[in-house]
């Protein structure tokens, strides 16, 4: 069995990516009683006593996919390694940030963290490849990518530089849609001079400045406030944020762009992997890539379930042409700019999955 520290945290954040909507069908009912903060009462003797002790820190709420297969990976290396292994899951950001947890698996002083791509590229630009604007279209051109050569070459390219043994399966983080408090947006034209609240980021502010829109970094507190005010015209987001902001109280459509993705690679230090007897590094490997798919269909139902909710209260929903936002970006010069910075290889890798993106 398994440990889960912190104090937790209420279903207030995302509501529709609760235990009880997603996850509980399918995991062990210890797991369910871990992730709600009852993890010791139910330790049995052997895993209290066990050799091998793992700690993985993460920035989700406890009521979030990420955290709750986690928490069932956990219970999976307890279980098929007769308590020789437990591994204690610290959320809601209790070790740090995304920055301060890639420093500590980096130094071993924690064992493994999920760290999305944004995270990674700042020491490895090839991990923020999957972030290329409107590069894929969706999921079913996504994961093919990711677990095969794609993802391999961005493992190996973590465990040369970075010193980190990432899992093979990638967990979702969602694609980008853009909601508007009205204007409809099919092609790059009805991006020009459309005020847009975006992260703070660059890869986010550079891909809408090249399709003439005028990016706006806010806190996600200032949002709500911002468009009611129609100081801006619209923002970019994951569809659960859209859900669980309540966007839809002050934005009518919502534009299906896929521009972006971004995932989470489950990061081992490799000083922490290079301990583990190879019979526990099988466990898990598996265990984590098993839940790192149950992860992928939990997101994918939430987003299912959030699209029904959200036109039910009022949204609607479009699809855009993936080729002009293509054929614009490539104009601008973006995608010339991403396969420098990409390097030859990985873009050429890239480019074999999507099409042409960059000019000859």
């Amino acid at each position: 069995m398994h440990a889960v520290k912190g104090p937790g945290r209420s279903a207030t954040r995302s509501p529709r990516l609760s235990v009880p909507n997603l996850a509980a069908k399918r995991m062990p009912r210890r797991a369910v009683l871990a992730a709600a903060g009852l993890a010791a009462p139910f330790l049995p003797r052997m895993a209290r006593a066990a050799g091998v002790k793992w700690r993985i820190g993460h920035n989700a709420p406890v009521d979030f996919p990420t955290h709750l297969r986690l928490v069932e990976a956990a219970d999976t290396i307890a279980s098929r390694s007769d308590g020789q292994m437990t591994v204690e899951i610290h959320p809601n950001s209790e070790l740090g940030g995304p920055l301060g947890l890639l420093a500590q698996v980096r130094s071993g002083t924690i064992d493994a963290v999920p760290l999305t791509g944004q995270v990674l590229t700042k020491d490895l630009p090839i991990a923020a490849l999957p972030m290329v604007g409107f590069a894929f279209t969706g999921p079913d051109q996504l994961w093919p990518v990711l677990d095969g050569d794609i993802g391999g070459y961005i493992r190996a390219q973590m465990k040369e530089l970075l010193g980190l043994v990432a899992m093979e399966r990638c967990w979702d983080f969602g694609f980008h849609q853009v909601t508007t408090s009205g204007k409809v947006i099919q092609s790059p034209a009805d991006m020009a001079g459309l005020r847009l609240r975006t992260p703070p980021e660059p890869d986010y502010i550079t891909l809408f400045q090249a399709l003439k829109a005028l990016p706006v970094t806010m806190p996600i507190s200032a949002l709500e406030p911002a468009l009611r005010a129609n100081a801006i015209d619209g923002q970019e987001s994951i569809l659960p944020l859209i859900d669980a902001d309540g966007l839809f109280r002050v934005q009518s459509v919502c534009s299906l762009t896929n521009h972006v993705w971004d995932g989470e690679w489950i990061c081992v230090s490799g000083k922490s992997w290079a301990k583990l007897p190879a019979k526990l590094q099988d466990i898990v490997a598996a265990a984590m890539n098993e839940s790192g798919l149950h992860q992928r269909q939990d997101m994918a139902d939430a987003n299912g379930k959030i699209h029904q909710d959200l036109e039910s209260a009022g949204m609607k929903f479009n699809a855009v042409d993936t080729q002009g936002f293509r054929s614009e970006l490539r104009k601008s010069g973006y995608y010339t700019a991403w396969r420098k910075r990409i390097g030859d290889d990985g873009w050429d890798m890239l480019e074999r999955h999507t099409g042409q993106l960059a000019p000859p």
